[in-house]
């Protein structure tokens, strides 16, 4: 983890999270010293190299914070007098966003598997089985020659057949009620007759409960709003607002080494490449527009054009003039 600190009439601490970094060199781009440098990413991300994807010149950088502020995923914080300028209204905001409308939300978990960065936080309280069935078991103990036939063949694992003596020989038979899902295989199974099993789930249905399936949600720090999660949710309950609108175009010119290369797919932080047919496809439904697949590719292949982005309370005009580079004019 990079950590710049720096005291003068103010304490100011520059923090880079290197979890959080997408590889993009923006910052770099943006900064006005050159103090940041963007490092080798391709290696880096291939698991090749053990590097932060950003290194600064501790000597040059002045600590303004330009860098921090033009990073949209908050992969760089600065910290001046213990706040952070991310918090304060006189530094520019970034407005793009994950959420998650718990109240809207079934807690299927498809947004969980489908997110690239592992950046959704999911826990699901589910009702005990038993609860949502009906249903007596007994077993005749005078009638029961402990074989262990019940054990091995019940579903739901809920017989236990063990010998509590010396030599371990069985018997004795044991039912977790908790776990018995009354399906009767022990009946059917049984050779000795001694176990009687009745279900009365769907005699009694209509008194049983609705299951009441509860939760906690919410995306976390790590998320860079590439959008799989909104595509795969059943309810619509995720709102998602990108960085960034634009396109990312290829010089027509030049042809794609995509089976040979790749460098661009294992850069991609949304899992938005693919190589089909021989040729590298970015969809641009996840795509944030950061750039390090433009910056990874060898042949330079790749053009990234923005046309806005969700940055505003931009009030210094320096700061204004490059960080408009960042888009389009």
């Amino acid at each position: 983890m990079l950590l710049i600190e720096r005291e003068g009439m103010d304490k100011r601490k520059l923090i880079h999270d290197n979890d959080k970094c997408v590889g993009c060199g923006i910052c770099a781009d943006t900064c006005p010293t050159t103090s940041l440098r963007l490092s080798p990413i391709v290696p880096i991300s291939r698991g090749l190299i053990d590097l932060d994807y950003i290194s600064c010149n501790k000597n040059s950088c002045v600590l303004c914070g330009l860098c921090a502020s033009s990073c949209p995923f908050g992969a760089l914080e600065l910290e001046i007098n213990g706040e952070l300028i991310s918090k304060s209204s006189q530094y520019p905001h970034w407005h793009n966003t994950g959420k998650i409308h718990e109240e809207d939300c079934l807690y299927c978990g498809k947004c969980v598997e489908a997110c690239p960065r592992d950046s959704i936080f999911f826990k699901r309280n589910l009702p005990a089985p038993n609860d949502l069935l009906l249903g007596e078991i007994n077993i005749n103990e005078e009638e029961c020659i402990y074989c262990k036939v019940c054990e091995e063949m019940c579903p739901a694992s809920a017989i236990k057949v063990s010998g509590n003596n010396e030599f371990k020989i069985p018997d004795t038979i044991e039912v977790d009620e908790s776990k018995c899902v009354y399906c009767q295989v022990c009946k059917r199974a049984c050779p000795t007759d001694a176990i009687t099993a009745i279900c009365t789930t769907c005699m009694f249905k209509e008194d049983i409960n609705k299951p009441v399936i509860t939760g906690n949600i919410f995306i976390e720090g790590k998320c860079i709003n590439c959008g799989w999660c909104k595509s795969v949710c059943p309810t619509d309950a995720i709102e998602v607002i990108k960085p960034f609108t634009g396109e990312i175009l290829r010089n027509p010119d030049l042809v794609c080494k995509g089976d040979t290369c790749h460098a661009c797919r294992d850069v991609c932080p949304c899992n938005t490449i693919e190589i089909i047919n021989g040729e590298s496809k970015i969809n641009p439904e996840y795509c944030v527009l950061c750039g390090a697949c433009v910056k990874a590719c060898p042949q330079n292949l790749l053009n990234l054009k923005r046309y806005s982005m969700e940055l505003d309370n931009i009030n210094s005009i320096s700061w204004k003039d490059i960080l408009g580079k960042l888009v389009e004019n």
